[in-house]
C-alpha cells in the first residue's frame, strides 16, 4: 500500500515526524512518498527538523515557498497532480491547515485519491483566517479524517461529517511531544543566559497579526512591557522579522529584555517550551506543547481552533487589541499555579492508530 504525504511548515514535519515512524513498523506494509512543498523553505524552519527529527529525505522537492496565497495554491496543485499521476498512491495524506494542505487535498481529490486529514474537524469560525478556509475545505473533500478532539468530533458532525470516516485518533503532536522530550541538548536555555521558570517565551507569525501594522505595533510593545518584568524569547519568523523592520517597528526591540533569535529547531523549541514561566502565542501548535508541558499560554488572538484549552483554563485569549491585555494576561498567568486536566489529546499513540487506519483500508 503506497501513501504520499504532504509536507510543507515546521508544525507538519512534527506530526509527519510520528506518522512516518509508525509507517515504517507498521503491518501490513506502506510506502511512503514525501513531498516537500517549501512552503517554509529558510533551513532554520525546515531542513533542521527533518535532520532532528529523523524524517525521512523527501523524496520531491517544489521549493514553491514565498508566493502569494493565490500563486503558492496554484503552483502546488499542478505539481502534486503531476506527481500523483506518476506514483499512481492508494492515499494522499495532508496535516493541518495550510496553503500545502488545502492544495494536496484538491489535487488528489479531483484525480479521485482518496484524501485522509489529520488534524480534521478544528475550527476557529474565522473565515478571515486563510488557515480556516484550508481546513474547512480539507475536511469536505476528505475520505477519512482523523480528529483529535471530542470537540472535532462534534464540530464535523455539525457540518454533516459522520459515520465510519471519522475517526477520534488522539493528536500526533501530543506523541511527538511525548517522544522528542526525551531528547532535550539543555543547552539552549544556556546559550541565552536564561533560568527555568524565569523568562516568558513568545511565538508570532500568523498573517493577521503580522500584516496588519496596528496589531503588530500592538504585540510589540506588550511583549516589551512584559519584558520589564522578566526577559522575553522570541524565536522570530522570517516574515516577522521582514515585517518589522518594514513598519519601522523595530526600534521598539530592547535587545537586553526583548530577546529576538532566530528560528530554532524543534528540540530546542521544546526546551524553551518546557521551561518557560509562560508562553505567548498565536500558533496553534505551541498552544497545546505548552499543555502538553503544563506551562500557561495566552493566545495572542480573538479565538482559537483548540477551544478546551481555554475552557479548561489551560489558555487565555489576548486579541491584540490592547497592550494593557496582553500584559495583564500575561501576568495573570504567571501566577496562575491550577492544575489543568490531563488526557485531552489522547494516549500518545495516535500515530499509530493512523498508520493502521490507513494500512487497512
Amino acid at each position: 500500500m503506497k501513501v504520499v504525504t504532504i509536507v510543507g511548515a515546521r508544525p507538519q514535519f512534527v506530526k509527519a515526524a510520528t506518522v512516518s515512524r509508525a509507517f515504517a513498523a507498521c503491518q501490513p506494509a506502506v510506502t511512503e512518498v514525501i513531498v516537500h512543498t517549501g512552503q517554509h523553505f529558510d533551513a532554520n524552519m525546515s531542513e533542521v527538523f527533518f535532520t532532528e527529527m529523523q524524517i525521512p529525505k523527501p523524496q520531491y522537492q517544489l521549493e514553491l515557498g514565498g508566493l502569494g496565497h493565490g500563486a503558492m495554491t496554484g503552483r502546488m496543485m499542478e505539481r502534486i497532480e503531476t506527481i500523483l499521476k506518476d506514483e499512481k498512491p492508494d492515499w494522499l495524506l495532508v496535516y493541518g491547515d495550510t496553503n500545502s494542505t488545502m492544495a494536496g487535498a484538491l489535487a488528489a481529490v479531483k484525480l479521485q485519491v482518496p484524501v485522509a486529514h489529520v488534524e480534521a474537524g478544528l475550527r476557529s469560525f474565522n473565515r478571515a483566517m486563510p488557515e480556516e478556509i484550508n481546513r474547512v475545505v480539507s475536511d469536505h473533500v476528505a475520505s477519512l479524517l482523523f480528529a483529535p478532539t471530542d470537540a472535532a468530533v462534534r464540530n464535523l458532525a455539525n457540518e454533516g461529517i459522520t459515520g465510519k470516516k471519522v475517526v477520534r485518533s488522539g493528536d500526533v503532536m501530543y506523541d511527538a511531544a511525548m517522544f522528542y522530550s526525551r531528547f532535550g541538548r539543555g543547552q539552549v536555555l544556556q546559550s541565552l543566559g536564561l533560568r527555568p521558570r524565569e523568562y516568558f517565551l513568545a511565538t508570532i507569525h500568523r498573517q493577521e497579526n503580522v500584516d496588519g501594522p496596528q496589531q503588530l505595533e500592538t504585540i510589540v510593545r506588550a511583549l516589551s512591557r512584559c519584558a520589564r518584568e522578566l526577559p522575553v524569547v522570541l524565536p522570530i519568523h522570517p516574515r516577522t522579522r521582514k515585517k518589522l523592520a518594514e513598519t519601522g517597528l523595530d526600534h521598539l526591540v530592547e535587545a537586553d529584555r526583548l530577546r529576538l533569535v532566530d528560528p530554532v529547531g524543534y528540540l530546542d523549541m521544546v526546551e524553551l517550551e518546557k521551561d518557560a514561566r509562560v508562553i505567548l502565542t498565536d500558533s496553534g501548535g505551541v498552544q497545546k506543547e505548552a499543555y502538553f508541558f503544563g506551562v500557561p499560554c495566552v493566545t495572542i488572538r480573538g479565538e482559537t481552533e483548540w477551544v478546551e484549552l481555554v475552557e479548561c483554563g489551560a489558555n487565555r485569549l489576548a486579541p491584540p487589541v490592547s497592550v494593557q491585555a496582553i500584559v495583564d494576561a500575561a501576568l495573570a498567568a504567571a501566577g496562575d499555579t491550577s492544575k489543568p486536566p490531563v488526557g485531552l489529546y489522547g494516549d500518545g499513540h495516535a500515530a499509530d492508530a493512523i498508520a493502521q487506519r490507513l494500512a487497512t483500508a
